[in-house]
């Protein structure tokens, strides 16, 4: 900022109001412009490398930065060492997944199951459910209030992905919902 404010000759046009503002900002630390931090450059030093320096300073935006190339180039060939440490650290990586057991899907499931009337023994309803062997683990359950003396039974579980058997104990469900559905 310094040495651009150094290369202007005077207040910028009230029309040109950020660059005015800058400039009074910049002009309130004349006091202190050697004690700024930083190397002061010539302006052609500054902004885009084709910038003519117009300071008389003599110093002007150089064709130098062409020979850089950021992003790298495809052009070059990869040593003989360099392709043996990729295919090696492929290999490692491939061996590494290989051994790695098969991801099983599971769920946790929140099921209302809805006994027929509020005669329905829900400590039987509840035994009858718990005993489906199907691969899963059965979790905590409680019996919800659902209206006149009926009380529906919710019960959690871990399962495999699998279909349902609860509804076959006819005598004791009406019906099952899942209440709320978890993939783990």
């Amino acid at each position: 900022d310094v040495a651009v404010f150094g290369a202007v000759s005077g207040p910028p046009p009230a029309d040109l109001c950020h660059a005015r503002r800058w400039y009074n900002h910049i002009k309130s630390y004349e006091k202190e412009k050697a004690s700024l931090p930083g190397v002061k450059k010539a302006l052609g030093k500054y902004g885009p490398v084709d910038v003519e320096d117009t300071t008389g300073s003599g110093a002007t935006g150089s064709k130098d930065d062409d020979d850089i190339d950021l992003f790298g180039s495809d052009e070059e060939e990869e040593s003989e060492e360099a392709k043996r440490l990729r295919e090696e650290r492929l290999a490692q990586y491939e061996s590494k997944k290989a051994k790695k057991p098969a991801l099983v899907a599971t769920s946790s499931i929140l099921l209302d199951v809805k006994p027929w009337d509020d005669e329905t023994d829900t400590a039987k309803l509840e035994e009858c459910v718990r005993s489906i062997q199907a691969e899963c683990l059965w979790g905590s359950s409680k019996l919800v209030p659902v209206g006149y003396g009926i009380k529906k039974l919710q019960i959690r579980r871990v399962v495999e992905d699998d279909k349902e058997q609860i509804t076959a104990f006819e005598d004791y469900a009406q019906s099952m919902d899942v209440a709320a559905f978890n993939k783990i």
